[in-house]
């Protein structure tokens, strides 16, 4: 079972990472990272992809899962504070519990990895 969640998780977060590198403009990363005040927004983005790749690539391939899963927690708690907290905000918490429900399933299966499988070591 862990290896399937490892499977999923990495594959969420490299998927979003490399559409982060290569499809900065089209899909509106770079601009919504503005949007957002996002402080150094192009250089965060960048980091933010680099990180999900590599991390996403570790929990998928089952090493070093433990550490992998902080920078992931840390991305997706910049995510709630920048994207989702506004919403709360301004537009209630219904609003906010629909558009954070993949955020938070995110990071409930970061904390089960973070818990539960330690990871080989290289």
């Amino acid at each position: 079972m862990a290896t399937w969640l490892c499977y999923a998780v990495g594959y969420v977060f490299i998927t979003s990472g490399v559409l982060k590198l290569l499809l900065t403009d089209s899909m509106g990363f770079r601009s919504h990272f503005h949007e957002l005040e996002v402080p150094f927004a192009e250089s965060t983005l960048f980091l933010v992809a680099i990180i999900e790749i590599g991390c996403g690539a570790l929990i998928a391939s089952g090493m070093y899962v433990k550490k992998a899963t902080i920078p992931l927690l840390v991305i997706m708690a910049g995510a709630l504070y920048f994207s989702k907290l506004p919403i709360l905000i301004t537009e209630g918490f219904l609003v906010f519990a629909f558009q954070a429900r993949l955020d938070i399933v995110v990071i409930i299966l970061l904390l089960l990895l973070f818990k539960h499988v330690p990871g080989k070591k290289f």
